[in-house]
């Protein structure tokens, strides 16, 4: 909770999209989805909020509520502890819903079905969701070292032979930071969502895509990250979590690649992303990569799974 309280990206976002757009929420009624410690409710409060709704499901919601009562707020302010879909609101409608939903690369352990059923549930028609749009983008990185350690590692383990645990590890996604110098490809936007009016379903996508080499490298994995952005504004507003902006605590998400890829400046990767949650725990999201390369000094053509747990 810290950890992303102390996300300065995310949170002063937040808080300068609701302090810089106060005529949004003076007198409006809001609702809070995943709540947390209440920062959010804190903010709408304080930029004259006249009721705002904060939901929490886990053991949060009790400190929630304390932190309301320390900063006065608890007139204004009502922190119901429960699931979202789960709990009765005392009004039949809300104009305002606002939450941090986003999970890493996205879709990850995120609260984007809860976000919809309550925006399905009480939202007022014309009423707002903050953020309302996120997307997905692409690209791709030279990372020999890293790969090196952490997965030809397994080719040679004292002298035998434990490959067989490589695949694991290609097969799970890493989340870390991907340092800019990094990058040989342009960045290629997969996947927009308008979270106030898009259906569950469009979570899960194929998207095409095609990187092409800023400069002669080696590749040896895809970087996917996301922006959200508040449209509503009187200015528009977001964030990043791509390698060129400011680190958050979402960080990147590489999926490393079988194969290096020998790439030379102009030549391209194409191939498709297919995202959906994983048929027995949809918590987990799977990934599938078709990617091709005909370049000069290599052709390679393959399809590689990922799962996120």
């Amino acid at each position: 909770m810290q950890e992303m309280l102390k996300d300065v990206v995310r949170t002063k976002t937040y808080q300068s999209v609701i302090y810089k757009n106060r005529f949004l929420f003076k007198d409006k009624v809001v609702l809070d989805v995943g709540a947390g410690t209440g920062i959010l409710s804190l903010f709408c409060a304080k930029a004259g909020a006249k009721h705002v709704y904060a939901v929490e499901c886990s053991s949060m919601a009790d400190m929630a509520e304390e932190i309301v009562k320390l900063n006065n707020f608890s007139n204004v302010i009502t922190v119901l502890k429960g699931k979202v879909e789960e709990i009765e609101l005392p009004v039949a409608q809300v104009d305002i819903i606002i939450s941090e939903w986003m999970g890493y690369f996205l879709v990850y352990e995120n609260m984007l079905n809860t976000v919809l059923y309550a925006r399905d549930k009480w939202l007022v028609k014309d009423g707002l969701v903050l953020p309302d749009m996120a997307s997905l983008h692409l690209t791709a990185i030279e990372d020999a070292d890293y790969k090196e350690d952490k997965i030809e590692f397994w080719n040679n383990v004292y002298g035998f032979d434990m490959s067989c645990i490589k695949k694991q590890a290609l097969s799970e996604p890493l989340v870390d930071i991907v340092e800019q110098k990094q990058i040989v490809t342009n960045c290629q936007l997969l996947k927009t969502m308008d979270i106030s009016k898009m259906a569950l379903e469009d979570a899960s996508f194929t998207a095409p895509f095609k990187l092409v080499a800023e400069r002669d490298d080696y590749i040896h994995a895809f970087v996917a990250y996301f922006d959200v952005t508040f449209t509503k504004c009187h200015k528009l507003l977001g964030f990043s979590t791509g390698p060129k902006s400011r680190a958050t605590h979402w960080k990147q998400t590489v999926l490393y690649l079988e194969d290096v890829l020998t790439i030379c400046q102009g030549e391209a990767v194409v191939g498709t992303m297919t995202v959906a949650p994983n048929k027995k725990n949809p918590r987990d999201v799977d990934i599938m990569l078709k990617y091709s390369l005909n370049g000069r000094h290599c052709q390679v053509s393959r399809t590689q799974y990922y799962r996120m747990r």
